[in-house]
């Protein structure tokens, strides 16, 4: 009898680098990453923001949405909409990353959402800050875990559930953490958890459920899948491996020229180009350098710093091109020390690819 993919323990299908099955081609039919051509502004228009959501899309009616905040509480609440937006209001630059892009470039990869260097955007997010609402609420002094929990459901390696991360009460108090209701001023599209999400600023994006339907206080550690099996550094499938918490230093180019419709290569005539691009860091941590590998030297790029802590930082540099095939490079290093490496570290799940950005550029000295 065929495995069933909703039986526990259904595995997923090996992979061969460079050929992609149908069933991830569908998940990169319904998800999408930013368009590298858009990394010049600093905030990401709403339409071309990364989206990858676990399971369907819920529908929801905010007028008749609820959040719960129950569990080991003193005072639970139950909130409205309306409720929420009558809280004190703040909007903060953020930028967002998936765990797993990247990943199209870890051998062997992971049968998973294969991508490459889009799963990234940069919003102003508009809402009001948990940390306050949990006080309100009283947690109960022996609390390990706030549960958030998404209305999206479905089946993972088998294994039924709602989508839902947890945040210990010391990550609350480190953490910046919003509820959030409105996205580039205006409200939340379905796509990106309508009516109601958190923004966790400086982690990975799978911290910050979308279509929150409650916020449980457990006075033990939270199992759920996506907590405990899901979203872990591995060497193997089979071991424990380490929580994925802040997102790592990394940087994208913005390609120059014109491209190849189906090679994305680049074209662009020689003479002097202004070559830019993007670079962030999780945790607030800012950006310390850019280089850019042009002609066989690695070139510091400039930097203007962000008005946000938690958003991308913009570099640009000069480079005089000449007429031949050139392989551009950018790397960045934050304010702790952290390099991006030149190939990727191997995980099991391609999670945390964080190697640098490669773009082929074929210069002519002959306008097309």
């Amino acid at each position: 009898m065929e495995a069933s993919p909703f039986q526990p323990g259904y595995p997923r299908p090996e992979t061969r680098d460079g050929v992609f099955s149908r069933e991830e081609v569908a998940l990169a039919n319904r998800n999408s990453g930013i368009l590298l051509e858009t990394l010049s502004l600093d905030v990401t228009p709403v339409g071309l923001h990364y989206l990858l959501n676990h399971f369907d899309v819920p529908l929801i009616d905010e007028n008749d949405h609820r959040l719960l905040l129950d569990g080991a509480f003193d005072a639970p609440l139950t909130l409205s909409m309306q409720d929420i937006r009558a809280l004190p209001q703040v909007t903060e630059r953020v930028t967002l990353e998936c765990a797993g892009n990247g990943r199209e470039g870890v051998s062997p990869r992971s049968h998973l959402m294969p991508w490459m260097y889009e799963a990234v955007g940069t919003s102003e997010w508009m809402g009001t800050p948990l940390a306050p609402l949990l006080e309100r609420a009283r947690p109960r002094e022996h609390v390990q875990d706030f549960v958030f929990t998404g209305a999206d459901f479905g089946f993972d390696k088998g294994h039924a559930h709602s989508f839902a991360r947890s945040l210990t009460p010391d990550q609350i108090a480190d953490l910046e953490v919003m509820l959030v209701w409105g996205m580039n001023g205006q409200p939340l599209l379905p796509q990106h958890g309508a009516p109601l999400r958190i923004i966790v600023p400086g982690w990975y994006g799978m911290a910050s459920v979308k279509w929150l339907t409650s916020i449980t206080a457990l006075t033990e550690r939270f199992d759920g899948y996506q907590q405990k099996h899901g979203y872990h550094y591995r060497q193997r499938s089979d071991e424990a491996g380490t929580p994925i918490t802040r997102i790592l230093v990394k940087s994208l180019i913005k390609p120059p020229g014109v491209p190849d419709w189906v090679t994305r290569k680049r074209w662009l005539v020689a003479g002097p180009v202004t070559l830019e691009g993007r670079a962030w860091s999780g945790g607030g941590v800012p950006i310390e350098s850019v280089e850019v590998f042009l002609d066989g030297v690695w070139q510091e790029a400039d930097l203007t710093r962000p008005k946000s802590r938690y958003a991308w930082t913009h570099w640009q540099v000069e480079w005089a091109a000449t007429p031949g095939v050139h392989h551009l490079i950018c790397r960045a290093t934050d304010a702790e020390g952290n390099t991006q490496p030149m190939q990727s570290r191997f995980d099991a799940a391609g999670f945390g690819n964080n190697s640098v950005h490669r773009v082929e550029v074929h210069v002519s000295d002959i306008p097309a």
